[in-house]
């Protein structure tokens, strides 16, 4: 009972080499799991050190409480990217309402998934099948790297409804790549790629941080200053900055309103109830103030977007002081500092310029105070559906890697408890700023090849991200943006599988089917990939029930190896005064109508029968629908002459039968154990010698051994 609820326990006693082994792995997997959570930080439209926050607690958390020894949780590419693309439609990335949102949705996804561990709902996993999963993961993984392309090449992109034409975007402007960018981003690929073949068991990803870091603080990569309004010549520019500093005023405003009237609902709420006229005025006021808060967020999207194109060179004006002008426009006999300055961020008419690359930037110390997300009920509906879809993504990821990892330490993995201990690492994470978080399979990968043997290794590794967090966060600051962007973009290659899309089309059409309209869905869909994954699961759905409405429906007769088999498959003859029937499939109220049509059209071909076997052996179900359409099947047949004999039904099919009265209303003396005890029935009441030629195993037949299996 203790280890249930304390799982941990089951890691202790413990030894020295154990100890030893553990301390290894978990330094081994923090040196991946700092640059890589930072970078899944900025996937999922977040400040990079909430990674760190992310790759703190929970890790430790879904060590303890979950079930696999080697799973190594905390930021991954999948669950970030479904973050971030969801979160986008209801807050610019990186501002504080973003930010607050996406606490929010690691607080709920941990809850869905902590309600499904406690209530044993693993199962509910299986709504998502396999080709669904292979479609999405094929796209998700081509959108997260597309969606660093920006970064890698140093030119800015405004996010916007359409993923697609955003990347077309930046492809446009590959003209304005900034090369310092794209050199920093290509070094680190190269220390990954090139330690990754011939020094595996170096850290790589780490690696290549330290070396781009120390590089970008060398050579002063970054290169920010500031200007006012006043300091570029060009009127054009002027206006937009002005403009832009309307907008972010405006928009302030529209916030500050918007919670105020949210403030006085709340309180017309508690005080005269929610059936007070007043609250429909104050809705209709709140909800004219959220569209025009969208629209000047739109506005300020599209100004900025033009603001971040134009290129400036620094010169000096006529009283000598600092000055920027459009590229291009500078007259040929005045200095510049030969600098290429972009801008990066205007506040209250101040411009924050970029000479160089960009970086993580300052990293706050420490690790945040905890504090319980702040919610509402309109926004927990907004964002159920995809705490929902993340929760299943992120628990198949989970478990999918578990269950691999088992296969080689003959671990037994207990799925309910795997979602305990991921639902509790998000909502303990949620309480100290953390993102929604997940099983990662590189990290994984590495914490078992490094020699793993308990959590105990991860709760080493979430150990040194605290340390980081208290001490280091400084020597981050230098980390060029173009890096993460490496990082992440040779993280997901693994991902991408087409050859899983066509062996699920090789194993089955309609998975094939399945596979590629999911895959196609989410690049269409993108950056709402929820919308992706969801049609995918409809479609998988309506596919399965396709197959079943209309299962394989066998007329059989005497193979010369004495079995009974498909008589169209092998040419077999039938006989007109038994028609021999197998089913392949449960009798529900999907397949119900074929059934009956397939028993009705067997009965007008051979009007001369006086008999239908129906071998039950493949009905594994019968539901009410089923029951009622053989009850009357049986009385009409009765009708024209003909008895149904059932052979082999399975006890939960003659339960259901005999609990509905069905059974003795059709007779006893109908069912059978096997269809050859129902066939010598029907022999004795035919008195037919052609049909027990026919149709009964002869003598010289039935002593020889079958040569195959039924089809």
């Amino acid at each position: 009972m203790k280890q249930r609820l304390l799982p941990f326990l089951r890691w202790f006693p413990t030894d020295k080499r154990t100890l030893r082994a553990d301390f290894v792995a978990g330094a081994t997997v923090a040196m991946v799991l700092i640059p890589q959570s930072m970078a899944y930080a900025q996937l999922a439209g977040l400040p990079a050190y909430y990674g760190l926050y992310a790759a703190f607690l929970p890790v430790l958390i879904a060590a303890m409480w979950g079930s696999s020894n080697q799973l190594a949780s905390g930021p991954v590419a999948m669950v970030s990217l479904l973050t971030g693309s969801a979160l986008s439609q209801f807050a610019a990335p990186g501002t504080e309402q973003f930010i607050a949102l996406a606490i929010l949705l690691a607080l709920m996804v941990g809850v869905i998934e902590l309600a499904m561990g406690v209530f044993r709902l693993g199962a509910i996993v299986s709504f998502l099948s396999h080709p669904v999963i292979v479609g999405f993961t094929n796209a998700a993984a081509i959108i997260i790297a597309l969606s660093q392309f920006n970064k890698l090449f140093g030119v800015h992109s405004a996010r916007s409804e359409r993923f697609l034409a955003d990347i077309w975007d930046v492809v446009l402007r590959l003209g304005d790549t900034h090369w310092p960018t794209l050199g920093m981003g290509l070094l680190a690929m190269a220390v990954i790629v090139l330690l990754k073949r011939y020094r595996p068991a170096w850290p790589g990803v780490l690696a290549a941080v330290a070396l781009t870091t120390l590089l970008s603080w060398a050579t002063d990569y970054e290169r920010n200053t500031h200007a006012e309004a006043t300091q570029f010549s060009d009127s054009q520019v002027r206006n937009v900055i002005e403009s832009l500093t309307a907008l972010n005023a405006r928009a302030g405003e529209l916030r500050r309103e918007a919670a105020e009237k949210t403030e006085e609902i709340d309180r017309v709420t508690k005080s005269d109830g929610a059936a007070h006229p007043r609250l429909i005025i104050l809705k209709a006021d709140l909800e004219f103030l959220r569209l025009e808060l969208r629209a000047v967020e739109a506005e300020r999207r599209v100004r900025f977007s033009e603001a971040r194109r134009l290129r400036f060179t620094g010169t000096s004006d006529e009283a000598g002081q600092p000055a920027f002008r459009l590229l291009g426009t500078l007259q040929p006999d005045t200095a510049s500092d030969g600098r290429r300055w972009i801008i990066s961020k205007i506040d209250n008419g101040r411009v924050l310029l970029s000479g160089g690359g960009e970086v993580v930037g300052a990293i706050p110390a420490g690790i945040p105070a905890p504090d319980l997300p702040e919610f509402k009920w309109d926004t927990l509906l907004k964002l159920l559906p995809t705490a929902l879809v993340i929760a299943l993504v992120g628990f198949m990821e989970a478990i999918s890697i578990a269950k691999s990892m088992a296969t080689r330490t003959k671990q037994r993995i207990d799925p309910n408890q795997e979602l305990v201990g991921q639902g509790l690492a998000n909502v303990v994470g949620s309480l100290f700023q953390s993102f929604p978080v997940s099983g990662s399979f590189s990290r994984s990968a590495v914490n078992l090849s490094a020699g793993a043997v308990t959590g105990l290794s991860s709760v080493i590794a979430g150990s040194i991200v605290l340390v980081t967090l208290l001490l280091f966060t400084p020597l981050l600051y230098h980390l060029p943006q173009s890096a993460l962007a490496a990082i992440i973009m040779l993280a997901v290659a693994n991902l991408v599988n087409f050859k899983a899309i066509r062996h699920a089309w090789q194993a089955q059409r309609h998975d094939g089917i399945a596979a590629v309209i999911t895959f196609v869905a989410t690049l269409a869909f993108a950056p709402h990939l929820d919308n992706g994954i969801l049609v995918g699961a409809l479609l998988a759905v309506v596919l399965y029930l396709y197959r079943t409405m209309r299962p394989r429906v066998a007329v059989l007769g005497r193979h010369p190896d004495g079995t009974l088999r498909d008589a169209r498959m092998f040419r077999l003859p039938t006989s007109d005064k038994v028609i021999i029937v197998r089913f392949d499939g449960s009798l529900f109220f999907a397949n119900v109508p074929y059934f009956e049509d397939a028993i009705l059209e067997q009965a007008a071909r051979h009007p001369q029968a006086r008999f239908i076997l129906v071998v039950g052996d493949a009905i594994n179900e019968l539901d009410a629908s089923g029951e009622e359409m053989i009850r009357h099947l049986v009385t009409r047949l009765q009708e024209n002459g003909v008895t149904m004999v059932f052979s082999g039904l399975k006890r939960q099919v003659l339960s259901v039968m005999e609990s509905t009265g069905l059974y003795d209303r059709i007779g006893a003396q109908h069912f059978f154990r096997t269809e050859e005890l129902a066939l010598e029935s029907i022999s004795r009441t035919l008195q037919d010698p052609q049909f027990d030629a026919l149709l009964l195993p002869q003598p010289a037949a039935s002593s020889e051994a079958p040569s195959a299996a039924k089809s």
